[in-house]
């Protein structure tokens, strides 16, 4: 098997290249239909998504059986300042692919967000696959009509939506806060936008699994859990060991204190209910598998 990751410099892209070039993860070993795959990193400075005949001419060279896109513009904040970048990458990338994947008969595994829905009340039930989408930014939105694209124009296609992602890698919440932490010795994040953290070893390895396990459609695939972005960073300090104080604070105050802030998601856990009913959820409780980062976690080699 051949496999073709786009985005391979960032958070997820690393984590899939680490777990096949390893043969597993602390979550397992590799699947033995992945066991010696081939493998062709593309990032930003190789392949330019948003390009259809650069996408068509590396596909044609590499002719892979699964293309993973990790690709995306995921600065939210940056998406409402930038929406024609957010739309090129996010929306026609996703685009692009999906036409080259069809036209040399690849998988194309697509990752998406839970920020397509609209956060609110949900009377405290998690999001399915079946949970009507609803985006409320410009992030949000242009994911959604990627996720669309693909669809129509890749039936080999599986996406994967997930959240409030974490790694050793790149730049992520539990970087910012251990940072800020140090820093300034005190934070204050919101307390009433909910969802479910995701380690990336945890969603790298449901990729693979799933994709050696041949699966099409819409998954969701976050860390178990819920929590608030206040509750999370509370457990990143207390892990990280950081001599810092967390108060919480509401949208509409953080809002007040950040009016070009994007709007985001006041509820945006999502439920894994298809690899519960397929190929079973592997994903970790979030404090689980924060714990388990931490523990591997090393503030020199990861700054």
């Amino acid at each position: 098997m051949k496999l073709l990751i786009t985005g391979s410099k960032g958070q997820l892209g690393t984590e899939l290249q680490r777990q096949l070039a390893a043969g597993g993860s602390v979550l397992g070993k590799l699947p033995d239909a992945l066991v010696g795959a081939q493998l062709a990193c593309y990032d930003i400075d190789r392949l330019d998504i948003t390009d259809l005949a650069a996408v068509r001419r590396v596909f044609s060279e590499e002719r892979p059986d699964v293309v993973i896109n990790c690709s995306a513009f995921t600065n939210v904040d940056g998406c409402e300042k930038e929406h024609d970048t957010a739309f090129r990458v996010n929306a026609l990338g996703p685009r692009n692919l999906a036409m080259a994947a069809a036209g040399c008969g690849a998988k194309l595994v697509h990752i998406s967000t839970d920020y397509v829905f609209s956060g609110r009340p949900n009377g405290g039930i998690p999001l399915d696959e079946a949970a009507r989408p609803d985006p409320v930014s410009a992030y949000g939105s242009t994911k959604l009509l990627g996720e669309e694209y693909v669809r129509q124009l890749c039936p080999n296609s599986l996406i994967l939506r997930t959240a409030w992602l974490y790694s050793y890698t790149g730049k992520n919440f539990v970087f910012t806060m251990i940072n800020a932490g140090k820093k300034f010795g005190k934070l204050t994040v919101v307390n009433d936008q909910l969802g479910n953290p995701t380690n990336a070893e945890d969603l790298a390895s449901e990729i693979l699994r799933l994709i050696a396990a041949g699966a099409c459609g819409l998954y969701h695939c976050t860390g178990n859990g819920i929590c608030s972005w206040y509750e999370f960073a509370c457990e990143i300090i207390r892990l990280a060991g950081v001599n810092a104080t967390v108060t919480p604070c509401t949208s509409d105050e953080y809002a007040a204190a950040h009016p070009e802030a994007a709007r985001r998601p006041a509820w945006s856990a999502l439920d894994n209910r298809m690899l519960r009913c397929t190929i079973g959820d592997n994903m970790r409780d979030w404090k689980a598998a924060l714990a388990c980062f931490f523990e591997h976690y090393n503030a020199e080699e990861t700054k």
